[in-house]
């Protein structure tokens, strides 16, 4: 049985405009060709967009590096329909939908998840940019796209600098210096198991985290009580997704505080979680009843 694992023109191999950090859908490939072929499954790795996909041919199709889709939001989600219609997609085009906008976030936190104090505004003028100090009481803040990816847009502001020409809606959170001092802390779970965790760090003088711009990455064996704030997040959902990472950063008084639920397009860390082809294999297999 053939999987599609859906990816996009910038990251798949040979691309005459593959991002710099298009080594980790590389990553991905290694981790699941050889055990989903264990499974008797064979995974073929195809952009989202590519005109010729017929993706009635797979058994099944996962997103995985579509890592441009943010600017092509309708053309991506509507795919995302078309190919649920044909074979079986994970995670489901619904899901994604709904986590494709960070407001999700104000459901979660509805729900109980803590979250770093947050702003929305649909259009950011400089008015509402310096009124955002005072109201997140903070002279150091971070906006991030409500629709968006990989620190992609993203700007940290200090009160008194010139606000950029911004073009997309916006979440507005205050800089929190841990970032910097113990990093991010990431959760992968896989058809609702914890599968492993880690933390990145940003490089020297920077506090994004991503491998674009020289973070690194490191595993840890999470506390039982930072791995439950973690459970707890994937507890809020209706129904356990085929994969999830759940980002998460300590505040000063010691307990994590969510700052995203990634269920479309993560990138899963299978360096530091080698049993991770296997696990998504697994899993998929028992989606689809595969016998063993």
């Amino acid at each position: 049985m053939k999987i599609a694992y859906i990816a996009s023109q910038v990251t798949l191999p040979d691309s005459p405009v593959r991002r710099t950090d298009a080594f980790e859908h590389d990553y991905m490939m290694r981790s699941l060709v050889p055990a989903f072929a264990e499974k008797g499954m064979s995974v073929v790795d195809v952009a989202w967009d590519d005109p010729e996909a017929d993706w009635g041919s797979f058994g099944a199709a996962i997103i995985g590096t579509t890592w441009d889709y943010w600017d092509r939001i309708d053309a991506f989600l509507d795919t995302l329909e078309a190919i649920g219609k044909r074979t079986r997609l994970f995670n489901s085009a619904d899901m994604v939908r709904w986590n494709s906008r960070k407001t999700y976030l104000k459901d979660l936190e509805s729900k109980g998840a803590r979250l770093i104090p947050t702003l929305w505004m649909e259009r950011v003028t400089p008015e509402a940019a310096s009124s955002a100090f005072d109201a997140l009481g903070s002279d150091d803040l971070v906006f991030k796209r409500q629709i968006g990816a990989g620190a992609r847009d993203q700007f940290r502001l200090k009160r008194g600098e010139a606000i950029p020409a911004v073009s997309h809606p916006m979440m507005v959170q205050p800089f929190l210096n841990m970032i910097q001092v113990e990093g991010e802390i990431s959760f992968i779970f896989i058809d609702g198991d914890f599968s492993h965790a880690l933390i990145k760090r940003a490089a020297n003088g920077d506090y994004r985290i991503q491998s674009e711009y020289g973070g690194r990455e490191e595993p840890i064996v999470p506390s039982l009580q930072d791995l439950a704030a973690a459970q707890a997040i994937m507890g809020t959902l209706d129904q356990a997704p085929l994969y999830g990472r759940v980002d998460m950063l300590r505040a000063e008084d010691g307990q994590l505080l969510l700052m995203e639920l990634e269920l479309i397009e993560p990138y899963l860390y299978p360096i530091e979680g080698p049993e991770l082809g296997k696990r998504m294999a697994a899993a998929v297999a028992r989606q689809l009843q595969i016998a063993s």
